[in-house]
């Protein structure tokens, strides 16, 4: 059990010292369910593609860490992912947004990063999508509880599933009250990663197609990257794993400058990627605010990326009054 708090620990740092202190009790329970009235739809038919012998059940905790205050739920061991899709309240403006919780590609923050912003998003009349993709996933390796490789490879099956949600949002836009020209992406530290993973590789499927869904594009309409990590080296050069160019979408980046755990320069060498590429860009840069603060108020100035992002999608023609 040691060895799962560590990673957690590591991928979230939200002062593990304490989580350390208490023996470590996870609830397991059935898998993870969002709240009354909404559903989770499984998003392969079948096996998921390229699935890996599983450590054990979908497990759910409580970190004793709190942020703003209050405990934050995470979830792990997902080995069949789900999207669950949240109306929008009031007008619906026809925009829809894939939300994808960080955690290091071992644990999914899934009401720091996945609840909590999509009952803001439908707040301001956007269908939010929130995936439950697989983790532990590459580049994370729950058996030596490490990244055995490099951080700069593909997260397969967290990208896999990334692609088949946006090819099944796209089929079933219609239904679902959404533009299929207004469908993007938000992503949380390795959230982040994986936003500009499909914004970078959506030409091409990581999987044998399935389905009608697969026929769709996988291309998010914009992106949004939250404190987001992996994008670059140690020397300030971009991933290669993530090759911008001019049909990446339009990004929004926040930052806090004082984070230890994916730090500034991440979102600094990719928005100059975006800019090289000729990719409409807009980033915040925070003095203060650390890793992991989502939406929850502080007293830093950080607690208002939401307002700027919200007038963002105005500019880019998203949403409107």
């Amino acid at each position: 059990m040691k060895v799962l708090i560590s990673a957690l620990c590591s991928v979230i740092a939200l002062g593990c010292e304490h989580a350390l202190a208490k023996p470590w009790q996870p609830t397991l329970v059935a898998p993870w369910q969002p709240s009354s009235g909404l559903t989770q739809i499984p998003i392969w038919p079948g096996v998921a593609p390229d699935a890996q012998p599983a450590r054990g059940p979908e497990t759910e905790g409580q970190s004793d860490n709190p942020v703003a205050g209050k405990p934050w739920t995470w979830v792990t061991d997902v080995a069949q992912p789900t999207m669950t899709i949240y109306a929008p309240e009031g007008k619906n403006t026809g925009a829809a947004v894939v939300v994808l919780p960080g955690g290091g590609f071992s644990v999914l923050a899934i009401d720091l990063e996945g609840t909590e912003i999509c009952d803001w998003l439908t707040s301001k009349g956007i269908t939010c999508v929130l995936l439950k993709y697989r983790v532990p996933s590459e580049p994370y390796d729950w058996r030596c509880d490490c990244h055995p490789v490099d951080d700069f490879v593909t997260s397969t099956r967290s990208l896999e599933d990334l692609q088949r949600t946006m090819g099944l949002v796209r089929l079933h836009a219609k239904e679902w009250h959404i533009d299929p020209h207004k469908i993007g992406v938000m992503g949380f530290s390795a959230g982040g990663y994986l936003a500009a993973e499909i914004s970078t590789k959506f030409q091409h499927r990581l999987y044998a197609p399935v389905d009608d869904a697969d026929k769709e594009s996988a291309r998010p309409d914009f992106a949004a990257l939250v404190y987001p990590g992996h994008l670059a080296t140690e020397n300030d050069t971009l991933n290669p794993n993530v090759p911008v160019s001019s049909e990446t979408p339009p990004t929004f980046v926040v930052q806090a400058e004082d984070a230890d755990m994916d730090p500034v320069h991440e979102s600094l060498v990719y928005y100059t990627a975006l800019a090289k590429a000729g990719v409409p860009a807009e980033m915040h840069l925070y003095a203060q605010g650390g890793h992991a603060f989502g939406l929850r108020r502080t007293k830093f100035p950080v607690t208002d990326w939401p307002r700027s992002f919200e007038t963002w999608l105005h500019t880019i023609g998203m949403i409107s009054d």
